[in-house]
């Protein structure tokens, strides 16, 4: 006969089995449901994608094989185009962190009057909130062939804009407020005594500024450095209307590569060269913003020491260069302006509302497609960002740190790659979503919810656990916990991840531009095409359509932060 065991079907199984459950066992069973359902969601639009762009560029006939990337990389033009996008990237990066040092140290530190910072603050927003063509129609408006500063003040005729420098410079434009708003928080958070100890101790301005406040903003200039350089580094707008045949970079290299000769394999390659350099830039920028050492956050500077540390000459002379800079972009903005209020730019200058006819008749089908995919990926962006920091801060699933690192790949990765990868994954079976809104929703979503889990985290790291303890051990379970307690803590963190989602969808192109159908076109779509088409009024129109439409909501999202009391997040991260 059969022996009978007295243990228990428990007691049977292997250790490891018994330590796994063991270890689960620790974690509330609806934060396991969560954390399972947000780890399909990132498998499915962040890790096979990027799995499918690796498959695609490495594997032939079903073998490992590095043929496509040296194929890709043996032509000259593409090794160019590399050389190119590394070159543009480094100076972009110099000079918009130059130009975002001495605005953000002019605002902390120069004590400019109040309606002087709002009026900077006013200006620097624009670029953030602008589709990425703007500038770029802005300078051949300006410094075209019939541009009004070459053309029409200077008399100069048969001037080409295209180039290096031009993309240079409206790069510059375009991200040295992400330079401005990283360096900002770096200065307003460096303990002000001790400046004034520096100061009192017989240093001059300049011998202060050299030896102490530069030395404590070095973390804050490496983190710009960077992350200007990887928005370089991945724009895709810009160069393709400035930089033209003269200058070619990877990511129209790559785009070029898929619509133009339809070479799927060498576009993946392409998207394997940019791939690289941009995962390298986003690990330093971690390691630069983990360091700790360099940055005291113990005090804001105050009245009496921007009084003590600028003299008056050099207030005037920082008020001078951020004015300069500011009025630079506001004639550039009038002129997008001005551009989509007259027949044709350069040639008949009489006053018209036929663009804006035309935005509202021939292109009220993207206004309506743009504006129903935003509103429906800004509150999806915003829960994923506040589900997973609030996930990972708690500690509340397993591998939380992995869980924020790879919801990260996204945002690190340039739209181009993700945009690729997203056409490579979802353009066959089991998952056909390419040319549908949930494919536009999904980018958008899972490429800028970063933000807000950034913002989530910073915020829940300075609220007390014992706060949702109570609400626990009062019988609340933990959803109940998170909506009632939590969300209303972090508000502020749920609401940046909203208008960073809403601005993204609205003006970003460079992940989406390979993703539309007939069915769902986009506003930044139809301003490239207009673009391409020399039909430079409507795609100023449609430029000043989603400028204001992205002013009106984000500004109606502070308004209810105020109305609730709340401030919001001043970001200090790029989530473009």
């Amino acid at each position: 006969m059969f022996a009978v065991s007295g243990r228990t079907a428990a007691e049977r199984q292997p250790g490891f089995l018994k330590n796994a459950r063991a270890r689960l066992g620790r974690y509330n069973p609806s934060a396991l449901v969560l954390g399972a359902v947000l780890w399909i969601c990132l498998g499915v639009f962040i890790l096979y994608p990027l799995y499918r762009l690796l498959y695609m560029a490495f594997v032939t006939n079903g073998t490992i094989s590095f043929e496509s990337v040296s194929r890709i990389m043996s032509r000259r033009g593409n090794r160019l185009a590399f050389a190119n996008s590394l070159k543009l990237g480094v100076l972009v990066a110099i000079f918009a962190t130059f130009i975002g040092y001495v605005f953000a140290f002019a605002r902390t530190r120069a004590n400019l009057p109040r309606g002087w910072r709002i009026f900077i603050d006013s200006i620097i927003v624009l670029p953030l909130i602008s589709p990425p063509f703007t500038l770029a129609l802005s300078m051949l408006f300006a410094f075209g062939p019939r541009g009004f500063i070459t053309y029409k003040l200077l008399g100069i005729t048969g001037s080409s804009i295209y180039g290096m420098w031009s993309t240079l410079w409206a790069e510059v434009l375009t991200y040295f407020p992400l330079a401005y708003m990283t360096l900002r928080g770096v200065l307003e958070n460096i303990n002000p005594s001790l400046e004034e100890n520096a100061f009192s101790l017989g240093g001059s301005r300049w011998h202060v500024f050299r030896t102490v406040t530069v030395p404590l903003t070095i973390p804050g200039i490496a983190n710009s450095l960077l992350l200007v350089f990887s928005a370089s580094l991945a724009d895709f707008a810009i160069p393709l209307v400035l930089a033209g045949h003269q200058f070619p970079v990877l990511t129209t290299q790559a785009y070029l590569q898929i619509t133009g000769l339809y070479d799927l394999r060498g576009g993946a390659g392409l998207s394997f060269i940019l791939l690289v350099p941009s995962l390298i830039v986003f690990l330093l920028q971690r390691y630069w913003v983990g360091r700790k050492s360099y940055v005291t956050v113990t005090g804001k500077s105050s009245s009496g020491t921007e009084t003590a540390l600028v003299s008056n000459w050099a207030r005037y002379a920082l008020l001078a260069f951020c004015l300069i800079v500011s009025a630079f972009i506001f004639l550039l903005y009038g002129m997008i302006v001005f551009g989509s209020l007259v027949k044709a730019w350069g040639a008949n200058h009489e006053f018209t509302l036929a663009n804006y006819q035309y935005l509202f008749t021939h292109g009220m089908k993207s206004i309506k497609d743009t504006l129903f995919i935003a509103f429906i990926a800004m509150p999806l962006g915003g829960l994923l960002g506040i589900s997973v920091g609030y996930l990972v801060t708690r500690k509340l699933v397993p591998g939380g740190r992995l869980m924020e690192f790879v919801s990260m790949i996204n945002y690190a990765l340039p739209g181009t790659v993700v945009g690729i990868a997203y056409l490579l994954a979802f353009n066959d079976p089991p998952l056909m979503l390419t040319g549908t809104a949930t494919i536009l929703i999904a980018a958008y979503v899972f490429r800028y919810s970063p933000t807000g889990i950034r913002s989530t985290i910073a915020t829940l790291q300075q609220i007390d656990k014992s706060i949702e303890e109570a609400s626990t051990s009062l019988g609340a379970d933990m959803l109940t916990t998170m909506r009632k307690v939590t969300l209303p803590l972090v508000l502020p963190a749920l609401f940046a991840g909203l208008e960073v989602t809403f601005t993204r969808a609205m003006t970003a192109i460079s992940a989406t531009i390979f993703l539309i159908s007939v069915n769902w076109t986009l506003i930044t779509v139809r301003i490239l095409e207009s673009a391409t088409e020399l039909e430079l009024g409507h795609a100023a129109a449609f430029s000043v359509f989603v400028i204001a439409a992205v002013y009106i909501v984000t500004n109606v999202l502070r308004g209810i932060l105020r109305l609730l009391g709340l401030s919001t997040i001043q970001e200090k991260t790029a989530a473009y």
